[in-house]
């Protein structure tokens, strides 16, 4: 048999997670080095590979619930290799190590079962429920695929430069940067999507470190309760701000 198909068979690496395309991920499990995947995200496996849904613990529930933030993932293990990709979107492998990684829970294909996840909070300098509102926070030593509608821009912050990003392009960013939610208006009140512009809600990283921008705009933002009528232009959400939440840690 002949065919142009034969130059899109498996890529061979030593690698643990390879991407074997740039909407595949290919991952080689050794028996003692579990995965968890986005829940459906298999597309393929060779070997005797196990798949099981992991279990939110009880907080995990109530973050998710009350932010719309959280993973639903199932456990991968065993000995063979297994292929994951997501709606055809874009794979990206990322180290995570000290500094951690903050992502929108939407944008993560697999991670390594050693590492930690939590929701956390994003400060609004307003105070009003939006896109960028809520993420999660990686922490530990391991790698996470993240997935991006299109090649992304990854966007350096240093003390001397600041960059702002629009909060439904934005996928991730480096733990340690300053991020504040804003909303660039040139009246008093925040409602107003800067005139007749159509740019809206705002994330402005300051520190030193990286952000993940796709080229994609989610209108409304993902997970928002936005209601009807006028709320629903601006991404309004039911949470509002959540002054009690001390250290912007859901859990």
């Amino acid at each position: 048999m002949q065919s142009p198909l034969f130059a899109h068979t498996e890529q061979q690496s030593q690698e643990r997670y390879t991407v074997q395309n740039p909407q595949m991920l290919r991952v080689t499990l050794q028996g003692h080095d579990d995965i968890l995947a986005r829940k459906g995200a298999m597309v393929a496996y060779q070997g005797l590979v196990e798949f099981d849904g992991e279990i939110r613990t009880a907080g995990q529930h109530r973050a998710h619930a009350r932010t719309g933030e959280g993973l639903d993932l199932m456990r991968c293990h065993g000995q063979g290799t297994v292929y994951l990709a997501n709606l055809a979107q874009h794979i990206h492998v990322v180290d995570v190590e000290q500094e951690g990684l903050t992502v929108d829970s939407a944008y993560v294909l697999a991670m390594d079962s050693t590492l930690h996840h939590e929701v956390i909070a994003v400060d609004s300098q307003f105070g009003i429920s939006g896109s960028g509102k809520y993420q999660l926070n990686v922490t530990g030593h391991g790698k996470v695929a993240l997935m991006t509608s299109g090649q992304p821009l990854l966007l350096h912050v240093t003390p001397d430069r600041y960059v702002n990003a629009d909060a439904d392009a934005v996928v991730a960013w480096s733990t340690g940067l300053r991020v504040q939610m804003q909303a660039q208006t040139h009246s008093s009140g925040v409602w107003r999507r800067r005139g007749s512009t159509g740019e809206g809600w705002e994330l402005s990283f300051m520190g030193q470190g990286y952000a993940l921008v796709q080229p994609s705009e989610l209108l409304p933002p993902q997970y928002a309760d936005i209601g009807e009528g006028l709320a629903a232009q601006y991404g309004m959400g039911r949470h509002g701000a959540r002054g009690q939440n001390q250290g912007n840690v859901w859990s």
